[in-house]
């Protein structure tokens, strides 16, 4: 959370009781949790990271008769949880009922992962820990659409694309080995005996061959003028070497970020601080051309 924010939101709270509440509530959250909040602090943005080191993001909407009114929750989860809320409970009671869903999801994400890492998703760019769908290759015109169910860890559905014999033939193959899913087995190994098929690798090459948006700026690439120098229109080209994590940024984006946080040090053209959304070390080159 940037310091200027901060002190926004510390001027908010003298104004209303609702200003106050909220602000107080962050506070035992962490600001250090809080990556944004809306001008009239409404809207609030708060990372978690589960325990597998992953960050998720979780979007809060609060209505101004808040906490008699429950928030309204957003996140990048295949399903919200029920809330659980009464006029005593405060925003902590709500990170941490996300905090118990990401455990319950732990093995699955796990699973998402390994399918992301290993097979050729189709628009890649698009799979997230959100949607429990993947859209795979399996061989040239075929491809597999399969939704997993998050609680048994197998495939609920699948949908066959293409034409031909070949896509037919694998139709055929999957409605009769389909009951023969087998809890003990790793899931990739499931669908393989089920397609009796060995599903295409992705090639080391490929694992990086997409582009991300700028996670302070939300864009892929930075405005075009000439202000920016020869940085102008130009794609993230920053990563977060903490695995979990992996977020893309702008180095222009990130060093404004640092130099707005008292905690950020300096020495001779770098930046030593912290990434917004994992916290881990992270260090940026000052673009000298910069004005």
């Amino acid at each position: 959370m940037e310091v200027n924010q901060q002190a926004r939101c510390r001027e908010l709270a003298k104004s209303s009781s609702f200003y106050s509440t909220v602000y107080s509530e962050i506070e035992e959250v962490g600001w250090e949790h809080l990556v944004r909040a809306g001008g009239d602090l409404s809207f609030l943005i708060f990372r978690v990271l589960d325990k597998k080191g992953r960050v998720h993001v979780m979007e809060i909407q609060l209505d101004k008769a808040y906490p008699r009114v429950p928030p309204m929750v957003s996140a990048d989860v295949p399903y919200v949880f029920n809330l659980k809320w009464s006029m005593n409970s405060r925003l902590k009671n709500l990170v941490q009922q996300f905090e118990k869903h990401l455990e319950k999801l732990q093995a699955f994400w796990s699973t998402l992962d390994e399918i992301d890492r290993s097979l050729q998703i189709v628009d890649s760019k698009q799979a997230s820990r959100a949607i429990p769908s993947r859209q795979i290759h399996v061989a040239a015109s075929k491809l597999v659409l399969f939704s997993m169910n998050n609680e048994y860890l197998r495939v609920c559905r699948c949908r066959f694309m293409g034409l031909g014999n070949t896509v037919n033939s694998l139709r055929k193959t999957w409605k009769r080995n389909v009951d023969k899913w087998e809890r003990d087995k790793a899931f990739l190994e499931n669908l393989e005996c089920l397609l009796n098929t060995q599903l295409p690798r992705l090639a080391d090459a490929e694992t990086n061959n997409h582009l991300d948006e700028c996670g302070i700026c939300y864009a892929q690439y930075l405005p075009i003028g000439d202000e920016l120098g020869p940085q102008t229109g130009s794609a993230t080209d920053y990563t977060c070497e903490n695995n979990s994590c992996s977020k893309a940024f702008h180095s222009m984006c990130l060093v404004d970020w640092l130099r707005s946080i008292t905690t950020t040090r300096q020495s001779f053209n770098v930046l030593f601080g912290n990434c917004p959304y994992c916290s881990e070390p992270i260090a940026v080159k000052i673009n000298a051309t910069k004005n």
